[in-house]
């Protein structure tokens, strides 16, 4: 599926990306659940959701969106199979009209997706993180972003990963590494 058309171009130079906010990762029955942590986020998130189109921000959904033989099934269980339920924004935050919905193949929202060309279009320099996983999809998407010469924000309280260890470490790598503000 191809990414939906949005309106918004961004009136701050920022947008927000909402990484893998998915069923199969929220739900205690989802594929690949992500922990209670996962859950914890969502109020966070959808009020940095609200913020965010309040100051004409665009808000991008990053989702996993995979083929049912895809090779990345090989290291974790099959998970977010596109036109399956648990492909499917949790509820909580479903996207509205003028939002932007990018599927992605792999652990970085850039890999194999138009993400860069719809930042530019859009005005974007600053990409704001929250979703899941901090240590996976979060942590590639602000390493690509940062390659790409992005402004990266995460924050702290709209990140989470099954394992709090590598969570933290992941923030570490974002601040020290990256460069990433994480607030």
């Amino acid at each position: 599926m191809a990414a939906e058309k949005t309106e918004v171009r961004s009136k701050t130079g920022r947008a927000l990306l909402v990484i893998d906010m998915l069923n199969d990762f929220l739900e205690e029955e989802g594929a690949l659940f992500c922990g209670p942590a996962s859950r914890e986020i969502i109020p966070f998130v959808a009020r940095k959701m609200k913020e965010a189109r309040e100051a004409g921000e665009p808000v991008i959904f990053i989702c996993d969106r995979h083929m049912p033989h895809d090779k990345e099934f090989e290291m974790f269980p099959p998970h977010c199979v596109a036109g399956t339920a648990g492909a499917g924004v949790t509820p909580e935050l479903t996207h509205r009209e003028g939002d932007l919905v990018i599927p992605k193949r792999r652990f970085s929202a850039f890999f194999g997706t138009d993400l860069d060309l719809h930042l530019r279009e859009l005005g974007v320099r600053e990409v704001v993180l929250v979703g899941v996983c901090t240590n996976i999809c979060v942590l590639y998407t602000a390493a690509d972003a940062r390659m790409l010469g992005y402004d990266v924000t995460v924050h702290r309280e709209g990140v989470a990963s099954f394992d709090q260890e590598a969570h933290e470490f992941a923030l570490k790598q974002m601040e020290s590494v990256l460069g990433a503000k994480v607030v």
